[in-house]
C-alpha cells in the first residue's frame, strides 16, 4: 500500500532539480520512508510553483519515490509549463495528471498522452488550449480512456461526439492532403 502524496507544492520551485533540496510538506497521513530514505508513495504534488519545463522530471521522481515506476498521480497545476513534454509517456502507470492553470498552448501535444495506458483523469482548464474550438472533444478524442476531464465526468454522449468530431476532422484533413 502506498502512502500519502509527496507534497512539494508552494515551494517556489522553478527548476525541477531545485526540488531535490526541498523537504516535502507534512500531511495528516505520515509519509513512510524506506531504508534509502525514499518515500513510499505513488503520488507527487509539484503544484503552485514556478516550473516552466519538465527537464529532470524523471530524476526528480526517482529522487523522492521508492518505486518511481509506480507513479500514478502527478499534480503540476498552477505552474508556468507551456508544453506537454514527451517525458510524460515514460510514466506508464500514470492514472491522474493535473496540468490546469499552466500556459499550454499547442492542442496537438495532448495526443502524446494517448500513449499512457492507464490515464483516466486529466485537467487542462486554465491553459490557452482551452480557448481552441472543440477543445473538450479534441482531448476526449485523443485520450479515449478518460473518465474525467477538468473535474467533470466524461459522458458516453461526449465520447460519441468526440469520435464523430475526430472522424470528420480526419476526413477533411485527408481530402486536403490529396489535393
Amino acid at each position: 500500500m502506498s502512502g500519502a502524496p509527496v507534497d512539494l507544492s508552494f515551494k517556489q520551485i522553478s527548476n525541477l532539480v531545485d526540488a531535490w533540496t526541498e523537504t516535502p510538506s507534512s500531511s495528516l497521513r505520515p509519509i513512510k520512508r524506506n531504508s534509502e530514505l525514499k518515500y513510499s508513495s505513488r503520488a507527487l504534488r509539484l503544484n503552485n510553483n514556478n516550473i516552466t519545463d519538465l527537464y529532470g522530471l524523471q530524476k526528480t521522481i526517482t529522487h523522492f519515490l521508492a518505486e518511481p515506476s509506480q507513479l500514478a498521480w502527478l499534480d503540476l497545476s498552477f505552474n508556468k509549463i507551456s508544453h506537454i513534454d514527451q517525458v510524460f509517456c515514460e510514466l506508464s502507470e500514470l492514472r491522474v495528471l493535473y496540468l490546469h492553470g499552466n500556459s499550454i498552448f499547442v492542442q496537438s501535444e495532448v495526443n502524446r498522452l494517448g500513449a499512457l495506458p492507464h490515464l483516466h483523469t486529466i485537467t487542462l482548464h486554465g491553459n490557452l488550449i482551452e480557448n481552441n474550438k472543440a477543445y473538450r472533444d479534441r482531448v476526449i478524442s485523443a485520450l479515449p480512456r478518460l473518465k474525467s476531464m477538468d473535474f467533470s465526468a466524461v459522458t458516453r454522449q461526449e465520447r460519441v461526439l468526440a469520435n464523430i468530431w475526430h472522424h470528420c476532422n480526419n476526413r477533411s484533413s485527408n481530402k486536403e492532403a490529396l489535393q
